[in-house]
């Protein structure tokens, strides 16, 4: 089987390494100062920062209720430098200490208190999002072909308002879904997606949620899409068990989400808002989720339980960077190696939804590549490009960029 390098953090001016010396600091900061933690959370905060750009990897404590878990994932890496572990291990293991320096597991004060909650709060309840909200009064104007292609390239861009990419990104990152930098497609496999949906005669989607806020927004909506168009009798909705990766949804994300929907009276949000709850209700919209979802390792390695959740899917749609690194893997694969090959192992046909924030990317077409290389920019991570990436059972592509 073809493989490729694993993306570490140890190389000074990475993107790898950028997220461990010039990110997790200005995250630290911001979580700090976002909520009044006493004395032991700050000093524990404060301490992983340091072992994280200095020191070496510890475990969790034996208090900790997922501490067997940990060690077994991390066998091998316990006592090593943090960036001698796989970057994906690494970033994902300090979220979870993130959580524990917090207390988020602990009995007392911060039990169930989410570090990132006041940056989610903020964002939904933001202008971007009442004029975001606004604008869905247009959707029954829409042609149905045009409103799910206009549906769809909302869920993609939306992934460009991710927190963690925003509130520590340079003044030259476009990660802000509104930014006026110029957005291109890589890839779009979106026929071929709306094609497989439409062959079904009782199509089940699954859904891989990313981020809260402003990327959920438009998932949910792009769900009710499916639901009411009949593109979909049944779908599934993944979010994570707890706050990860500054902004990744979890139930109570979502339920926030709805409520922000329903409480447009007499807008289409409203209404969206109100059948979303209904089929909540009725089970066609169904919300699940899995401790594997916060695990540092590919999809490659999912438990039995969660590989039968997502086979006989119609189609996965798995949004957003971290999950895209989790599905192909987070390796310095050529980006013109086969997209097919890398998902071939997810229990369904599947979808990828993404804006472009990390080093890793597959399956692009060799003219594109070489047009964007000659750029000069830093492509893969600026969250200035997206693709649409299907694997299913026939290539339809559109042109892109």
């Amino acid at each position: 089987m073809p493989t490729a390098p694993t993306i570490l953090s140890n190389t000074p001016g990475s993107f790898a390494w950028g997220v461990f010396h010039e990110r997790h600091p200005k995250l630290v900061r911001q979580v700090l100062d976002a909520l009044p933690y006493g004395p032991v959370e700050r000093a524990a905060v404060e301490e992983l920062l340091v072992e994280s750009t200095d020191g070496v990897l510890e475990p969790l404590g034996t208090g900790a209720h997922d501490q067997r878990q940990w060690r077994e994932w991390g066998e091998g890496l316990f006592g090593r430098p943090w960036d001698e572990a796989p970057f994906l291990w690494a970033e994902s293991y300090f979220y979870r200490r993130l959580l524990e320096a917090t207390g988020y597991f602990r009995p007392g004060t911060w039990q169930g208190i989410d570090p990132f909650a006041p940056f989610k709060n903020a964002e939904l309840s933001g202008p971007a999002v009442t004029d975001e909200l606004a604008a869905l009064d247009q959707l029954p104007s829409l042609p149905a072909e045009k409103r799910a292609e206009v549906l769809l390239s909302s869920a993609l861009w939306g992934n460009r308002a991710d927190l963690g990419f925003q509130i520590t990104g340079s003044a030259g990152d476009a990660g802000d879904a509104g930014d006026a930098h110029p957005a291109a497609l890589v890839a779009d496999d979106s026929p071929l997606l709306w094609s497989t949906l439409a062959a079904s005669s009782n199509p089940r989607v699954c859904v891989l949620a990313d981020n809260a806020g402003r990327e959920l927004l438009p998932d949910l909506v792009l769900i009710d899409h499916l639901l009411t168009s009949g593109l979909a009798a049944e779908v599934v909705l993944y979010v994570k068990p707890a706050p990860y990766y500054v902004s990744d949804a979890t139930t109570a994300d979502v339920l926030a989400t709805l409520d922000r929907l329903r409480n447009q009276a007499g807008q289409e949000a409203e209404r969206i808002g109100r059948r979303l709850w209904r089929a909540m209700n009725s089970g066609t919209l169904a919300i699940r989720t899995h401790p594997f979802l916060c695990a540092p390792l590919p999809f490659h390695d999912m438990p039995a339980d969660l590989v039968a959740g997502f086979s006989g899917a119609t189609m996965t749609i798995v949004k957003g960077d971290l999950n895209y690194r989790r599905l192909v893997g987070d390796r310095r694969w050529a980006a013109t190696s086969s997209f097919a090959e890398r998902v071939s192992h997810f229990p369904s046909p599947v979808a990828a939804l993404r804006t472009l924030k990390s080093d890793v990317v597959v399956g692009l077409d060799r003219p594109v590549v070489a047009r964007l290389d000659a750029t000069g920019e830093r492509w893969r991570t600026s969250g200035t490009y997206g693709l649409v990436q299907v694997h299913a059972t026939r290539p339809i592509r559109k042109t892109a960029i």
